[in-house]
């Protein structure tokens, strides 16, 4: 019964927090680790049980592979560079100084002051990225966050092991390089064997709830085969996680592929914000067992105030010191970026899970996980609560939502036109007809997002065709589902019959509903500055200019790609794809002739970037 109440009891918790947090600035995480703290005073309140073995098998496996699955591998691979900066970088350099005060503080060796360096030094995939999509910051940003909390457990938890290895007895150079190559290689080389494993049972598994079946066991399986060998799990996880996520749209039904969103969806947020309140939960149990050590409580305050500041500064002085490395396709990031990551080091799970592995011999290990509690408690608090502030001071802002509109806009048009190509291919004689009817509904699909985008710059309050269409159609679906159920209630047709068609609107209006929220984002969003232009190069731009050229991306053409959107150069005319293509040539173009100002050419469009400042406009007024 005790058991039971706990599930009910942290589930019901973490619902009332969450909800509180949409509507008040304050990050879940650090409410819900409050929320346990207090709690952890209550002498009724059954403590549970959290064990290192439940933290690193039970949650680190499912969270880690929810995170990666839903990261693009594209973006992922673009990105490598700063992610491993950062992944493996950083954590060594974070890990070396905190070992150095801990030293200089307490009587524990540098092994054990190191061990406790790595389980603090890597910022939690589920708190970063939680706090900067929270806060609106830029998608590369994001990126690189989520790119590194996915791998730097990996170099933590092998510096963790090494640094408690040398506890016992002593280390060698040689079993470090041995440790860490069975890390690089051995983990990897794990997570694509399940990976491609897992990807042929979804091709035999085809119906959508033995797939999603399927998908929740990948994570612990690939987390399993790799910790046999003594190697990286995570990173096991982490690399079936992206490769399944990249294959998913090819290889799974799109029923599958739904009801493993939902499910996911659910499990993520249930045990990501769980754990938090499970670590508050254990406060009290910590603070008791380091009061019982022979260490004045000034002296464990300062040391905990101490590499709390360490974790904070050392990351802010890594960051800036390595930002000219961080770059992609040759442009690093901006300083005022480049702060925003070094802020963004929120520390969660895995901090905690790894402290409660410290044998139980280690010198001063309560006080050692009392210092863990201190960074996970105080970098939740001070970040949590000032990255969304700085962002707003920096001027470093999130994706533009017309910005995403435009590229909605043309990334349909690209994939009707082919839709239609293939369905023209595929008609015979006896289809002309309704070959015509699917090419006027693809126009129309086409015509509707163009509408949109032009209404949403030019007059907001107007309502679109479809925004018409989609309050008529809520309006009918409300109508068709109170007449299935009033046929159900009375009894006139067969209860399987009735759920199937009831599925088929719920599919539809949910569809409705998400464009329908994108479209609200899009009237909404605010305009980034006011005047006539965002920048002055912007505002010396042509709106057209008189050169004669060509109506394709011939860099695009010369490599075989597909350019997503094309941009002409309003200095000197050349055709150009955008930053959304595989090519990127028309940034490849800005550096080679610094020429800061393109337009789009896409049909209706008349945006405007200037690449020098990284603003854009829908072009002067004509």
């Amino acid at each position: 019964m005790e058991i039971l109440l706990l599930v009910v009891g942290c589930v019901s918790t973490v619902l009332a927090a969450t909800w509180v947090c949409r509507r008040v600035p304050v990050p879940a995480p650090l409410l819900l680790l409050v929320i346990g703290a207090v709690a952890s005073y209550e002498p009724w309140f059954p403590l549970p049980e959290l064990t290192a073995e439940m933290a690193l098998f039970g949650f680190l496996p499912p969270l880690l592979y929810a995170a990666a699955v839903n990261t693009s591998l594209v973006d992922f691979r673009t990105n490598l560079a700063a992610i491993g900066y950062l992944s493996i970088g950083f954590v060594l350099f974070c890990a070396l100084g905190v070992a150095m005060v801990i030293t200089g503080l307490l009587p524990v060796p540098f092994a054990a002051a190191f061990a406790v360096g790595a389980i603090v030094a890597p910022p939690d995939a589920v708190a970063a990225v939680a706090v900067a999509r929270q806060a609106g910051l830029p998608r590369r940003v994001v990126t690189i966050l989520e790119g590194e909390s996915l791998l730097n457990d990996a170099t933590a938890l092998v510096g963790l092991r090494t640094a408690v290895a040398a506890l016992g007895a002593s280390v060698t150079l040689m079993d470090v390089g041995t440790d860490l190559a069975l890390a690089v290689i051995v983990g990897p080389l794990a997570g694509f064997v399940v990976a491609k494993i897992s990807i042929w049972l979804f091709g035999v598994l085809t119906d959508a709830v033995t797939s999603t079946t399927l998908t929740f066991l990948i994570p612990f399986a690939a987390y399993a085969l790799a910790e046999s060998f003594h190697a990286s799990g995570v990173l096991a996880v982490v690399v079936a996680g992206l490769m399944i996520g990249h294959v998913t749209p090819i290889v799974r039904s799109a029923p599958a592929r739904l009801s493993t969103w939902m499910n996911w969806s659910t499990i993520q947020y249930v045990l990501e914000h769980t754990v938090f309140l499970l670590i508050g939960l254990h406060t009290h149990q910590i603070l008791d067992s380091a009061a019982s050590y022979p260490v004045s409580n000034v002296t464990i305050a300062g040391v905990s105030l101490a590499v709390l500041a360490v974790a904070i500064g050392s990351r802010i002085v890594y960051v800036m010191a390595v930002r000219p490395f961080l770059d992609r396709a040759h442009r690093t990031l901006s300083w005022q970026e480049a702060l925003i990551v070094s802020w963004a080091g929120m520390r969660g799970v895995v901090t905690l899970a790894a402290a409660l592995t410290l044998p139980a011999d280690t010198p001063l290990r309560p006080v050692l996980l009392l210092i863990a509690l201190v960074t996970v408690a105080g970098t939740l608090l001070i970040h949590g609560l000032t990255l969304p502030l700085l962002a707003r001071r920096l001027g470093v802002h999130g994706p533009d939502p017309r910005e995403d509109a435009l590229q909605e806009a043309m990334v349909t048009q690209r994939s009707v036109i082919a839709g239609m190509a293939a369905m023209k291919a595929a008609a015979g004689q006896q289809d002309a007809e309704l070959l015509a009817g699917l090419k006027e509904s693809a126009k129309r699909r086409v015509d509707l997002q163009w509408e949109r985008l032009g209404l949403a710059r030019d007059d907001p309050s107007a309502e679109s065709r479809a925004m018409a269409y989609r309050r008529l159609r809520l309006v009918g679906l409300t109508a068709e589902r109170t007449k299935l159920l009033e046929i159900r209630d009375r009894g006139f047709a067969d209860h399987e019959v009735l759920s199937a068609l009831l599925a088929e609107l719920d599919v539809e209006e949910a569809s409705l509903l998400s464009r329908e929220h994108r479209e609200r984002e899009v009237r909404a969003a605010p305009p980034r500055v006011t005047g006539a232009a965002p920048c002055v190069h912007l505002d010396e731009a042509p709106a057209e200019v008189d050169f004669e050229a060509h109506g394709d991306c011939l860099d695009c053409v010369a490599a075989d790609q597909d350019p997503v959107e094309l941009r002409m150069c309003l200095s000197c005319g050349h055709i150009a794809c955008c930053e959304s293509s595989p090519g990127q040539h028309a940034a490849m173009h800005f550096r080679q002739t610094g020429h800061p100002v393109m337009r789009s050419i896409e049909p209706g469009e008349h945006w405007r970037w200037c690449y020098l400042d990284q603003l854009h406009d829908k072009g002067p007024a004509e």
